[in-house]
């Protein structure tokens, strides 16, 4: 009998070691807000941890290099399309419409600088992009696809994972990363696309001599779509804190 009552107590606190770990790991897990940071224009950004990264939640909108010095504007499309340095844009050249919203489009170029983030923050590797999408992934209670978990609820004018345009009550931002379709501008003429129905990132990792690493989210997909594009290419930036 005493053997018996030893065993059901072991039993007891390993249950109770297994339900306490696991509560840990939810809420080590769980995204955290409450952070701010400062780009060198003084722009604030709102920031999420989720897992070991702290993210800005907003796309980077500085005209600034941390260093303060002033990044250049690039509204002629020739322009734009033969750039080999630094250069940034809004969509649509129209900064009053969509600059508070979806941010800024940068090319690669002024990522490559190391100089866009704010201090003690950078712009995410590839590597910590996967990360992201792993500990959304694996580590977080959450339904729907990748896309819909980090999408934001507002803005987004189809519904993701869609052939179609529609409404996005399928989205739930379950992680608090808050993406949103800032849209892009290729290195054409006809630069401007799909504002309110894709959103595209750069990563700090370079791909070849003319392209780096990027990803998107797009209504017409279900998955993070990942790929290389030209450094021409004008995307938005979102920024992650060093690592302590």
């Amino acid at each position: 009998m005493k053997t018996t009552g030893k065993l059901r107590i072991i039993g007891f606190l390993v249950v109770g070691f297994i339900i306490l770990l696991s509560t840990a790991c939810n809420v080590i897990n769980e995204p955290v807000f409450g952070g701010t940071v400062k780009d060198a224009d003084g722009n604030v950004y709102h920031t999420v941890t989720i897992g070991n990264q702290t993210w800005m939640i907003e796309n980077l909108k500085t005209t600034r290099f941390n260093d303060s010095t002033l990044i250049p504007l690039v509204t002629d499309s020739a322009a734009w399309i033969n750039l080999k340095t630094p250069g940034y844009c809004w969509y649509n050249n129209d900064s009053t419409t969509f600059n508070g919203t979806y941010g800024t489009l940068y090319n690669w170029f002024a990522v490559n600088t190391g100089m866009l983030a704010p201090k003690g923050w950078h712009v995410a590797t590839e590597a910590e992009w996967t990360t992201l999408e792993s500990n959304v992934s694996q580590f977080m209670t959450l339904s729907g696809s990748l896309p819909k978990i980090l999408a934001s609820t507002s803005n987004w004018k189809g519904s993701i994972g869609s052939s179609t345009p529609g409404n996005n009550s399928k989205i739930n931002n379950s992680s608090g990363f808050s993406a949103q379709p800032g849209g892009t501008r290729s290195n054409t003429i006809f630069s401007f696309n799909e504002v309110g129905y894709k959103g595209a990132w750069w990563s700090s990792t370079k791909n070849d001599s003319i392209s780096a690493r990027s990803l998107s989210i797009s209504y017409k997909l279900n998955t993070v779509d990942w790929g290389k594009s030209q450094m021409q290419y004008g995307f938005s930036v979102r920024c992650i804190k060093d690592s302590n």
